[in-house]
């Protein structure tokens, strides 16, 4: 039999009768949470004994997007070591002292050795790291043009742009919706600014995730029947300052922070 690889493949060989025994609503669904490792398929209870095992030894599980990320960053630390940090100082907005660079994100300082080994105050997650070190390594050094663009202006793929929308845009504007407070919290712990309101919005704040990457946060209330907008911007020179795929790490890698935030509004 050939590896199982996909809820596809796992479904073909499920009973189809989605009778929800194993905890799932489908058949399909069980398959999907399989593949991901979130079920195991001898939950499944018409499956034979025989057929169980036989199946266990064929499922390629789907690695999480975190650990992804864990495998991203072994190259990254290797590439880390054939850069010149003092003199990437005026390149990265960015310290030198000692064997160990100092950058900003968010405020917080981040130093990272030559090794690619980081030491924050800051809750340090490998959405952030992996974007950070991007950074550290790729970015052309770009002066901020003042122009504000959307991500979509930033990038034609659309892959990353419904990543972005997805697993980003919308929910931050959710949590904002359901915890108004959090943009005043995102001043004070994270060194945000208020800018002239921009886009017909009630909110504008700038934060600087990185020095040469900002990010424009437009937030407009809900009035009566009409929802409330959230628009995100950044500076036009972002895509060159950090690569696009790490751009969409870096906010997730926010949205992770700010969602810690709001449950202290819970």
């Amino acid at each position: 039999m050939s590896k199982l690889d996909n809820p596809l493949s796992i479904y073909k060989l499920l009973p189809k009768s989605n009778c929800k025994l194993c905890g799932a609503p489908t058949c399909l669904a069980f398959a999907a949470a399989v593949i991901k490792g979130d079920k195991r398929i001898n939950e499944c209870p018409h499956l034979e004994k025989e057929d169980i095992e036989e199946l266990n030894g064929q499922i390629v599980r789907q690695m999480t997007p975190e650990e992804q990320l864990k495998q991203i960053l072994v190259p990254l630390k290797e590439e880390i070591l054939n850069v010149d940090f003092s003199a990437a100082v005026e390149r990265l907005g960015a310290k030198f002292s000692g064997d160990k660079l100092t950058v900003k994100c968010l405020g917080k300082d981040f130093i990272v050795d030559s090794k690619g080994n980081f030491i924050s105050d800051c809750h340090i997650n490998v959405w952030v790291i992996v974007p950070l070190l991007n950074y550290i390594i790729h970015s052309a050094g770009k002066d901020l043009s003042g122009k504000w663009v959307t991500f979509r202006e930033l990038s034609s793929d659309t892959v990353w742009i419904s990543f972005f929308e997805k697993r980003f845009e919308e929910p931050l504007k959710q949590l904002i919706d359901s915890y108004p407070d959090l943009i005043e919290d995102l001043i004070l712990i994270f060194n945000g600014k208020h800018v002239e309101n921009s886009y017909s919005s009630d909110i504008s704040l700038v934060l600087y995730p990185l020095p040469k990457v900002p990010l424009l946060i437009c937030y407009k209330k809900p009035v009566e029947d009409l929802q409330s907008q959230l628009n995100i911007f950044f500076d036009m020179t972002a895509d060159e300052n950090l690569k696009i795929d790490s751009i969409y790490r870096l906010c997730v890698g926010l949205l992770v922070m700010f969602q810690k935030i709001a449950l202290r509004h819970a």
